[in-house]
């Protein structure tokens, strides 16, 4: 049986499971499993309601034929909103908070049949490349509980990959889908700039370096969320033109050295070399790389983000008042390094995204897909990534060590999905990324298909409601 989503749907649509009794599974299963800190707020009432009045739908309602009809879902507690279900940003410090807002994205998660009934755990303002907020408990990676899930979606990460819930939405600025996926050996996809809505605030963009979608078990779950919720999205950037590529015979640029100042382990860099064998055994072209081809630009994108996020936190903190002495260090020091930041800098920034962007295109010119390391190492032990400090230069550091390619796709605005082809030898996942230009998406489902077709990673939980 398929341990995804879909199947869940299929399930409850072909009567075997009610929604309701999908939603009372999940919310057994969080109870369950409080010291994961995948999760930080539920609402059963809300999520009961919700699969309650779903199990009333007429048999020939066209929203039992939903994609994901009748599927328990968390909402991240950072981008979004979704209804009554308000966002915190896994923060304390006190936020204007309106529990009727939603997103248009999550507007069309419900139109997909998704059920939400709880918030999934965020380090505060998603600074982190773990989930370990201040006054709650650390999130923990299901496989191996004395390491990271990741961040800054690792609430949704830890949550699917213990089979809380089948597919969870989540948020990526800088690789906050895709490192927790890669941690937590689930399929992340941080979709192309324009290809995703986020009214109706906007505010999730930062820039345009930010996108969200959801974490899964799946490559058939992504690509099924992904095709239902793109488009039409009605905002500061133009839709992007969604469509396939052809499969036969891309040119793959494969990267598996990240260089002397961030090395990625050997297993790893085999990983790729595996993706690569694999995908070259489909009729596909390699075309070899080595890291200066990319050192330059990817490490300029790792310094954009870095500010990007402070002066676009210094201004969150600003418009609505926010009290910054009542957030943790880090963060408090994230936002004096952009209030710091003058106007005529933080305007370069958007010149020098538009040329990281540029850069990234001629990078491009010579293979239609880059298949790289999505991690240079293992998830990281509880507490690599501390927040209670003050040196942002070394908290972004850090980051980049772990995922120093994760960036370059925020700031280019390219499509980029990881997806585990194989384990290591402690059972730990070992994920690849591959990026496409905007627009690309069918093309990495394309290629990340024949990899997970050779079924190298099995998921070790199953999902609640569903069984073994």
């Amino acid at each position: 049986m398929h341990q995804d989503a879909i199947a869940l749907a299929e399930t409850i649509g072909g009567g075997r499971l009610s929604a309701g009794a999908a939603m009372t599974s999940a919310l057994a299963a969080v109870s369950g499993h409080e010291a994961l800190g995948a999760v930080c707020s539920v609402d059963p009432e809300l999520g009961l309601a919700a699969a309650e009045a779903f199990d009333a739908l007429a048999p020939n309602d066209p929203r039992r034929r939903a994609v994901f009809a009748g599927v328990p879902t968390l909402a991240k507690d950072l981008g979004g909103p979704f209804r009554n279900l308000p966002p915190r940003c896994g923060s304390n410090v006190p936020m204007p908070v309106d529990p009727e807002a939603e997103s248009d994205l999550a507007r069309r998660f419900r139109d997909a049949g998704l059920i939400p009934f709880g918030l999934s755990a965020s380090p505060e303002f998603g600074l982190s490349l773990a989930t370990e907020p201040f006054g709650r408990p650390a999130c923990r990676n299901p496989l191996a509980p004395e390491l990271s899930a990741g961040g800054s979606s690792g609430g949704a990460a830890a949550a699917v990959a213990a089979g809380l819930v089948a597919i969870a939405h989540a948020t990526d600025a800088g690789g906050s889908i895709r490192v927790p996926a890669a941690c937590c050996g689930l399929v992340g996809l941080k979709p192309g700039r324009g290809a995703m809505p986020a009214g109706p605030g906007y505010s999730n963009y930062i820039g345009g370096i930010a996108s969200e979608l959801a974490v899964t078990r799946s490559l058939r779950d992504t690509a099924a969320l992904f095709r239902f919720a793109a488009g039409a999205t009605k905002g500061p950037f133009p839709p992007a033109e969604i469509g396939a590529k052809p499969v036969h015979h891309l040119r793959i640029g494969v990267l598996t050295s990240t260089g002397s100042d961030y090395p990625t382990s050997p297993e790893r860099c085999e990983a790729v070399e595996t993706a690569a064998r694999l995908l070259e055994g489909r009729g596909h072209h390699l075309v070899r790389l080595n890291w200066t081809s990319v050192e330059t630009v990817a490490l300029a994108s790792a310094c954009l983000f870095a500010e990007i996020v402070s002066v676009n936190l210094a201004a969150l903190f600003e418009q609505f008042g926010l009290d910054r002495a009542l957030a943790e260090p880090m963060t408090e020091a994230v936002i004096e390094r952009g209030r710091a930041m003058s106007g005529a800098a933080a305007w370069q920034l958007t010149t020098d995204c538009a040329s990281v962007s540029r850069d990234c295109w001629a990078l491009f010119e010579s293979f239609d897909c880059l298949l790289s390391p999505m991690l240079t190492r293992a998830p990281s032990p509880i507490g690599s990534f501390p927040t209670n400090h003050r040196d942002t230069d070394l908290h972004f550091h850090r980051m980049t060590g772990f995922a120093p390619l994760a960036p370059l796709a925020n700031i280019s605005g390219f499509a980029a999905l990881t997806l585990p082809v194989g384990a290591d030898d402690d059972g730990l996942p070992l994920p690849v990324q591959l990026m496409a230009p905007m627009g690309g998406e069918e093309t990495l489902f394309s290629l990340a298909a024949s990899l997970e077709a050779e079924h190298l990673w099995r998921h070790r939980f199953p999902i609640a409601g569903l069984g073994a």
